[in-house]
């Protein structure tokens, strides 16, 4: 079936709704029916996961069944422990007839998001990423100013006199601190009063291993090799790692060499299929990791990011390094050019 949805014209929310929690609730619940089976599509992260558990609870006696489908492999080992602990059922969307669903939510995303998104008709969305259009679609709920989708659903089952249980509200909990990370990012009151609403319901203890585990055993070695290939020059480490089994061990390894006092900036690189991959650590104090990596390696490749955190993915054919390989040395070569 064609999608009904999108309107170039303006990027305007459409609500069906008036502002109060309350109304927001009666609105999405009235897109749904008894015999209703509900497919909830999220692109699988904290908040997203967090936030499709909330609306299968918030659904729970009001429809015949919600089912959670994602398109994406999850990779990071912190999600991977949260479904694990959290026993969240999920499936994924490649093995999901869309069509055999009378309703479809989309939370955490908006349809044109990913390109398998677009061709699946969307009843309602809740989202707290800005709008690209307005999206036609019977229940919109989209909140650009809130740090996390999970702030939304606590508003939502407070409205409904929902109390979380100990799994949801765990969920919730962290997928709050991971979008806004940690408060650090942007957020609204109403991100801090769910926070608060949350602090004492969720196992802290649980969201704590969640947030601890990201290193897998045989990623230790990386370790080995960024601290025998680190260079020290003027309050600035460099380390090039090589080849890696996934970029997230470049991050875990520069926020690590980040924590070393009297140290400005962190540079560290890895080869990740045909790419270079930068990571970029700063104080952020008249500094900005962020503008420095557009300028070395935008025209390159992608490049951007925060004052304190950015990143860098280069195609290597880019780099016209011919023969040479690339070192802790040659990162430190790109990088004094233009610091």
């Amino acid at each position: 079936m064609a999608q009904k949805r999108k309107k170039i014209s303006s990027p305007k929310i459409k609500q069906t709704y008036k502002n109060t929690a309350k109304d927001r609730l009666h609105a999405f619940w009235q897109v749904f029916s008894k015999e209703d089976e509900v497919l909830v599509i999220i692109n699988a992260d904290p908040d997203a996961l967090a936030t499709a558990l909330a609306v299968k609870r918030l659904l729970r006696y009001r429809v015949k069944s919600v089912t959670i489908a994602h398109p994406n492999e999850i990779r990071r080992l912190n999600n991977q422990e949260m479904v694990k602990r959290l026993r969240i059922p999920l499936l994924r969307l490649k093995d999901v007839k869309t069509d055999a669903y009378s309703k479809k939510v989309m939370v955490d995303s908006q349809p044109d998001h990913l390109p398998c998104f677009e061709k699946i008709e969307i009843d309602a969305i809740i989202d707290h990423h800005p709008a690209s259009c307005e999206w036609d679609v019977e229940f919109v709920d989209i909140r650009p100013d809130y740090g996390a989708t999970a702030s939304m659903a606590v508003e939502y089952l407070r409205a409904a006199g929902m109390k979380p249980s100990v799994a949801l509200a765990t969920a919730l909990f962290y997928g709050l601190k991971v979008d806004t990370q940690n408060f650090e990012q942007k957020s609204v009151l109403a991100d801090g009063i769910s926070f608060r609403y949350l602090f004492n319901l969720a196992n802290r203890d649980l969201v704590r291993k969640f947030e601890l585990t990201d290193l897998r055993r045989s990623e230790l070695k990386y370790f080995n090799i960024a601290l025998a290939e680190l260079k020290y020059s003027k309050g600035r480490y460099y380390s090039h790692v090589g080849r890696v089994r996934s970029p997230d061990v470049l991050v875990i390894v520069a926020d690590f060499l980040n924590h070393v006092g009297g140290i400005d900036w962190v540079f560290v690189s890895g080869i990740h299929g045909e790419k270079l991959v930068v990571i970029f650590r700063s104080d952020g104090y008249r500094k900005s990791a962020g503008k420095l990596a557009n300028k070395i390696f935008g025209a390159l490749g992608s490049a951007g990011g925060h004052k304190g955190a950015a990143r860098a993915e280069v195609p290597l054919k880019n780099l016209n390094l011919g023969d040479k390989e690339f070192t802790s040395d040659t990162l430190k070569r790109f990088i004094r050019r233009h610091i």
